[in-house]
């Protein structure tokens, strides 16, 4: 059957007769009715650079030689930068978007009724093979994960990135359910990330939304440390804000402003010699204060370029060569709210960061809105990707959603639609999350000797046949702690350290090393630490 409705466009908000009045701030968000914007509040500069990161140097040698010593070290801690997409209000993953499958992989055939559950009528389910080629038309691997072809984070995904992306870019699902609509579910990794090690030289961790966790869904108890509660940041001018380098780059050229904060610090240090506090910790008072200089030289020295931070300054974010074209950043906030993170994340500034998304509680009764609002997300996810591979650093990228939605078999054949099944209803035992690993030397590898046992550790756990998630198949499955967990533990091993994770978060849930071992989808992709 097919049925006729009324598209709603990509921003337009989402009502449930079925549902609650929206409440809470959570609750607009999900339902698309709010953008989730509010102001940054900047720390101060000696706060933000208390461990600030690699400067792109032109300091003079003595002072560079200090650096160190002052606490500025390597960009992004040395670790793999993070972002992660927190899809509010339900969305779609498994299968109309990443192919999940029974015990042996994504390419472990679910059955026909399960397919139409994830929105696939039979022509177009992965199974169905083209008697022409003996290959299946609806299986798209450019990306090193399996994605059904007319996925919408797929194509989106493809219009950001080339090949030269797609062919270093991995990828692996972990089926897992969550709760529906709601912001409790501890779905977010980030201060998990930040205790492993990931840092920036300006901030810790940042998120899109002005919360404990940066983004829609909380983070494990467990974890949270509001020493490094993210920063919010979800446009360019969050990002600009961060820095002020005061008048003296303006009034000289950035070399000479850079000259005369260096030439501060030697007549400052000179005079300190020979000055006594009489204070019982003079040697750190003065150290404070020339590491004050110091700081002020490099951050002049990294920041009095405002094209450094900023993301509409950057021809690789935007313009004719960039992955956004001028008229897109202009007019889409959410390009802009990627554009700010992605910036902040993959040049080692912040840590890791959230994105997230509000709107996905598209069980409409039409299979349009999620289409379009799929295809926005992947635009965004394959712009994070693209512009890990323009900067030269690798990136894991993790998404995820508070529950899911299924279908009752009702086709969309609008344009939009694309002739899928209608989102009917919530359904949190379809959920799957999953996350893409870009490498600039080469894609990941699965663990694994033969391909079977690769397919196996890309997909962490399975559905059953009728698309509903084995709960008994990982540890994962059925707790979004033990889903946070799991992605922690990938983190480490693509740095070779999953034989930490025990000493570092001792009350897992994840069981022994063997047990950890088939939770783990590649081979590391650097050694401890980048360039390590």
């Amino acid at each position: 059957m097919s049925k006729k409705t009324k598209n709603l466009s990509v921003d337009a908000p989402l009502l449930h007769a079925a549902h609650k009045k929206p409440v809470t701030r959570r609750d607009f968000i999900s339902q698309g009715m709010m953008a989730g914007t509010a102001s940054v509040v900047a720390p101060s500069i000696m706060g933000m650079f208390a461990s600030p990161q690699k400067a792109n140097a032109a300091l003079s040698s003595d002072i560079e030689a200090l650096k160190n010593a002052c606490g500025i070290a390597v960009q992004g801690a040395g670790k793999i930068p993070f972002i992660c997409f927190d899809l509010a209000g339900g969305a779609n993953i498994s299968g109309s978007n990443v192919l999940v499958g029974n015990r042996s992989g994504q390419l472990d055939f679910l059955s026909s009724a399960g397919y139409s559950k994830l929105g696939l009528p039979g022509d177009v389910i992965p199974s169905v093979v083209n008697q022409q080629t003996g290959l299946s038309d609806f299986i798209n691997n450019d990306y090193g994960l399996s994605f059904h072809t007319d996925s919408g984070f797929l194509r989106g995904i493809q219009e950001k990135t080339d090949t030269v992306t797609a062919s270093r870019t991995a990828g692996a699902v972990i089926p897992a359910r969550s709760d529906n609509d709601t912001g409790n579910n501890p779905h977010n990794p980030m201060y998990g990330i930040n205790k492993i090690g990931a840092d920036g030289s300006l901030l810790t961790l940042i998120g899109s939304r002005n919360s404990d966790s940066g983004g829609n869904s909380m983070s494990p108890m467990s974890m949270i440390d509001l020493a490094v509660r993210p920063t919010k940041v979800d446009r360019p001018s969050d990002v600009t804000g961060l820095v002020d380098i005061g008048d003296l780059v303006g009034l000289l050229s950035q070399d000479d402003a850079v000259s005369v904060m260096e030439s501060v610090y030697r007549i400052s240090d000179s005079k300190m010699s020979n000055v006594q506090t009489q204070i019982s910790s003079d040697e750190v008072i003065k150290e404070l204060v020339r590491c004050g200089y110091v700081k002020s030289a490099d951050l002049a020295d990294r920041f009095g370029d405002p094209s450094t931070l900023d993301p509409a300054l950057d021809t690789d974010i935007v313009g004719p060569d960039g992955i956004f074209t001028q008229e897109e950043f202009d007019s889409e906030g959410e390009f802009r709210k990627t554009a700010s993170v992605m910036k902040l994340v993959v040049n080692g500034f912040a840590g890791a960061g959230t994105i997230t998304m509000g709107g996905f509680d598209y069980h409409t009764g039409d299979r349009s809105t999620g289409e379009v609002r799929d295809l926005r997300a992947g635009r965004c996810m394959g712009a994070c990707l693209e512009y890990a591979k323009r900067v030269g650093v690798p990136l894991m990228m993790y998404v995820f959603s508070d529950g899911s939605v299924a279908s009752n078999g009702m086709i969309d054949d609008s344009v939009n639609g694309r002739g899928k099944g209608v989102w009917t209803g919530d359904n949190s035992s379809t959920a799957s999350s999953f996350f893409m690993v870009y490498n600039p030397d080469g894609r990941a590898e699965l663990i694994g000797g033969t391909p079977e046992e690769k397919a196996v550790h890309q997909q962490i756990g399975y559905m059953r046949s009728d698309a509903s998630v084995e709960t008994a198949s990982s540890p994962a499955a059925n707790n979004p702690n033990l889903l946070v967990e799991t992605v922690l533990l990938n983190y480490m091993a693509l740095h070779g350290e999953q034989n930490q994770f025990a000493n570092m978060f001792p009350n897992h849930g994840l069981g022994n090393s063997t047990l950890q071992d088939s939770l783990t989808a590649f081979e590391p992709i650097v050694n401890g630490t980048i360039g390590g």
